[in-house]
């Protein structure tokens, strides 16, 4: 079995993307994502544990659990954070969570032009944020916004990179925009690395959550909320 390192389980499960990720400070040691058609309750747990045999990890090497809080689905949500939670108090170890389209940002082609994330949010309706790139990385601009695609194209003016959970056919509509440069199909997964990535950052700053406390983002037609 390899040497100890202090080593941090990432979980995204705000949508039917689901992803799951161990990473220390040198190397991701297992990522896995699916598509899964609401089994979240019975497959995610298997999945950990999975994780951690292949990858020879014990729980007692976990540093911290990193979840992903949204915006997405409520039932989807609920799952991550109550294994997250459950799994950091049992191990006595530091929660981080990470809004879920700030993990989608941080991925994208560091390029000086508008960043537009989105993801599902129903009734064929996408949430969407925008990001800046500064010296930091991709920082947010505004507001979570909920539209239908058409909505969304409506609004692009300039040049702008969008990312994200898109069909076919809202691909094929966004790709009819001439200031839009579409993300390919890889670049629009959500990585649960980079979850960890984020979550190792605020890790070595100190900066935790209050298990108790930390809720999911949820978004209602044009208005956010958080439960």
């Amino acid at each position: 079995m390899r040497g100890f390192a202090p080593t941090i389980l990432a979980l995204d499960t705000s949508t039917h993307a689901i992803g799951i990720a161990l990473m220390d400070n040198a190397q991701v040691h297992c990522e896995h994502t699916w598509l899964s058609q609401d089994y979240h309750t019975v497959e995610l747990a298997p999945m950990v544990e999975q994780a951690l045999l292949r990858s020879q990890i014990q729980k007692e090497h976990l540093c911290a659990l990193a979840v992903a809080i949204g915006p997405g689905s409520f039932t989807g949500l609920r799952i991550g954070l109550a294994l997250a939670k459950g799994m950091a108090l049992a191990l006595h170890i530091p929660i981080i969570g990470i809004p879920t389209l700030d993990i989608l940002a941080a991925s994208q082609p560091k390029q000086e032009t508008n960043l537009l994330c989105l993801l599902r949010a129903g009734r064929t309706r996408l949430a969407m944020r925008e990001y800046s790139l500064q010296s930091q990385g991709r920082i947010a601009k505004g507001d979570y916004e909920v539209h239908p695609i058409q909505e969304i194209l409506d609004k692009i003016t300039d040049r702008t990179w969008i990312c994200g959970e898109l069909n076919p056919e809202e691909r094929q509509i966004l790709a009819g925009n001439p200031f839009v440069m579409l993300a390919s199909p890889p670049q629009c997964v959500r990585r649960p690395a980079q979850l960890a990535a984020l979550a190792w950052q605020r890790w070595q700053q100190g900066k935790f959550d209050d298990p108790i406390r930390l809720s999911p983002i949820y978004l209602h037609y044009n208005d956010p909320i958080s439960i």
